[in-house]
């Protein structure tokens, strides 16, 4: 191809002296990380100047030009392909408040599929014991769950929490194994291609809504909402959370089509579901503490108002943090 060399240096010059500019600033602050929008223009300059070096290549004559855009080339592709990350220490706080909410948004779809199919699995339940009460013997997880609800409510206020004096620590752990062996589980279950996921998060769903309408249809609304959204209020989106995890492994190994390779679509969500299981995991760490020092004291000891209050404050903070958190300015 024939071009005017001059006017070609002329015009391009600008980009070279700025790519140029943008290396000094990352030798001099190595430290410094770029916007997302300051990425996408050093991508560009890098590409504009390795371009133009391919045009100018031929040129003899301009041997030191030549020269001086195979080291501005050869500078950032070095800048774009070192190992940044392995310079900076992992931080949980970062990882809590940043990674974890912006990979739960990235794949809200997945979560609100998840949240809808626990909610028709809680209407199932609840319109089965509604409609049916004979189908609580059925469908109660636990033996007792399958008694009176009223009964159950004078045990546990006459108790003042001394059914769990001494072993507080030892039910909090059982309750954090458990609850996070059961999101793994639905986690894991999207090799089933999300089949597993769907049932398992369905079936719980049948669990929650049973239980409530049969606190409700008893008279024990105030109860059941002190008893169960202390803990609930976490508990209950961190198993959401994990379906949403197992339905992204399930629409992975599906691939709707999509052109890119199984082993590629794996490696490309990798990283995100690890994050959202190990955030699972810590939200279940504080929801079994909620529940062992918390949740099973009931009135006269802490008021229900207040176990209520408590539970809707959490709901919110937990809201915020995954609807907000994390947001604004994008870097590498």
């Amino acid at each position: 191809m024939i071009i005017d060399l001059d006017k070609f240096i002329e015009e391009e010059n600008i980009f070279w002296e700025e790519l140029e500019k943008v290396l000094r600033i990352s030798d001099a602050e190595p430290g410094h990380k770029m916007s997302l929008e300051e990425l996408k223009r050093f991508h560009y300059l890098y590409e504009r100047t390795s371009a133009g070096l391919a045009r100018i290549s031929t040129f003899s004559a301009k041997q030191e030009l030549r020269e001086y855009l195979e080291s501005l080339v050869a500078r950032a592709f070095a800048n774009i392909h070192e190992n940044r990350r392995s310079k900076t220490k992992f931080s949980p706080f970062k990882w809590f408040f940043h990674t974890f909410p912006t990979t739960f948004r990235k794949y809200i779809k997945a979560f609100t599929i998840a949240l809808l199919i626990i909610s028709a699995g809680a209407i199932f339940g609840g319109g089965a014991v509604y409609f049916d009460t004979d189908a609580k013997q059925v469908i109660m997880p636990f033996e007792g769950l399958k008694k009176s609800p009223t009964e159950r409510v004078k045990k546990e206020e006459s108790s003042k929490g001394t059914h769990l004096e001494n072993r507080k620590s030892s039910f909090a752990s059982h309750l954090m194994a458990n609850n996070i062996r059961v999101s793994i589980f639905v986690l894991a279950l999207g090799m089933t291609f999300g089949v597993g996921t769907v049932l398992v998060l369905f079936i719980n769903g049948i669990y929650l809504g049973a239980v409530m309408a049969d606190y409700i249809m008893a008279g024990q609304t105030k109860f059941l909402a002190g008893w169960l959204l202390p803990h609930g209020s976490i508990e209950i989106p961190a198993i959401i959370i994990a379906g949403q995890a197992g339905l992204l492994l399930g629409s992975a190994l599906i691939g709707w089509e999509t052109p890119v390779p199984l082993g590629d679509r794996l490696r490309k969500i990798g990283g995100d579901l690890t994050t959202l299981i190990f955030g699972v995991a810590v939200l279940l760490v504080w929801a079994g503490i909620i529940e062992s020092f918390f949740s099973q004291y009931h009135e006269p000891v802490i008021s229900y108002s207040f176990k209520i209050v408590f539970g809707f404050f959490q709901l919110t903070l937990l809201v915020l943090l995954l609807s907000i958190s994390g947001r604004g300015k994008q870097q590498i």
